[in-house]
């Protein structure tokens, strides 16, 4: 897939001005949304996705576009699985309800801006270093393993803090008082951070490491710079209203730590074997591709992320519907103040 810079220069500034003006309103008006205004924007940012997917068929083929459906299905799907640690910052920084919005909205502006270098970096790792994926693919099995382990257990775990929180409140002077959406205050004597900038910190670095596994593993179904750029971008427009319109539903889905599994596994395996097929490793084969290993077509590919995601959804409220709220609980970790008003 050739992409001319015009292209990537449009997107750029496209994706620019639908963040900024969804900061402005939010900014404008720091307010709880509503479950209709919700729906709407993600509707909007859905249809978006669909409406440049068929463009990629239109202008550049069917495979790369079945590649884009299933890397935005696949960042979509972890994503929904990241709202969990959302949820659980949130509530230890006891963000406003008026203030969430913007506080997800930053962070999601941040943590695009840091997933763009990570994708062009693994983009020229991959380029020129085939047995990266043999790498890619490893981790996501290693990560597929750990996240079914602890599927089952409470997510209501002590929220950590990582480095780069520690460091930054350690070496600025803060407020733990909240002052609307202002990252700085000034009592007068001197300038400090309020808690809004830990939490925007927080999120976005947060959101980073949650890439650590996503970008493998859309780069599993898509080596194309350009797709994994964009299916991140639409994954990550409607990730704000997804937190508030289906906070209350993620306690139901019970088993999605499994299906999430599995998927990583899955695209895991699919590195490896493509691994398998340009292998350069001197000490695998003597150095030669091994042309007996199968290689997974992008529509089975497909095939699979929308069967496990359905199996997931339907088995989990199907079981979330004859469990008490003491045994969701347990399942998927109490449920939040935010989520009961």
């Amino acid at each position: 897939m050739d992409v001319p810079t015009w292209v990537w220069i449009a997107t750029g500034v496209v994706t620019l001005a639908i963040f900024t003006f969804d900061l402005a309103v939010v900014g404008r008006r720091p307010h709880e949304p509503s479950m209709k205004e919700c729906a709407t924007y993600l509707t909007i940012y859905v249809g978006l996705a669909v409406l440049f997917g068929l463009g990629v068929w239109f202008t550049s083929g069917g495979t790369p576009a079945l590649e884009f459906f299933s890397g935005w299905l696949v960042e979509y799907s972890l994503s929904i699985d990241n709202l969990f640690i959302f949820i659980i910052i949130m509530a230890k920084f006891a963000v406003p309800r008026e203030l969430q919005q913007y506080a997800l909205m930053i962070g999601i502006v941040m943590a695009l801006g840091m997933r763009a270098i990570f994708i062009a970096v693994g983009a020229t790792a991959i380029n020129n270093f085939s047995w990266v994926f043999y790498l890619f693919g490893l981790f996501l099995v290693y990560t597929a393993v750990k996240l079914a382990k602890e599927g089952a257990e409470d997510e209501d775990d002590e929220f950590e803090e990582n480095r780069v929180v520690a460091f930054v409140e350690r070496r600025f002077p803060a407020t733990s008082e909240w002052h609307g959406r202002e990252l700085f205050h000034s009592d007068g004597a001197q300038r400090m951070i309020t808690p809004m900038f830990i939490v925007i910190i927080t999120l976005g670095t947060t959101d980073l490491l949650f890439a650590l596994d996503s970008i493998p593993a859309i780069f599993g179904i898509t080596k194309e710079p350009y797709l994994v750029l964009t299916a991140n971008i639409f994954a990550l427009m409607g990730l704000r209203q997804l937190y508030f319109l289906i906070g209350g539903l993620l306690q139901r889905l019970i088993y999605l730590s499994y299906g999430l599994a599995f998927l990583l596994a899955f695209i895991g395996v699919k590195l490896v074997l493509h691994a398998m097929h340009e292998n350069e490793l001197p000490f695998i084969n003597g150095g030669e591709p091994i042309t007996w290993a199968p290689d997974i077509p992008i529509w089975l590919s497909l095939v699979v992320i929308l069967a496990t995601l359905a199996v997931t959804a339907v088995v989990s409220l199907w079981a979330s519907n004859r469990m008490t709220s003491e045994q969701q609980d347990a399942a998927t970790g109490p449920r939040r103040d935010w989520e009961d008003d």
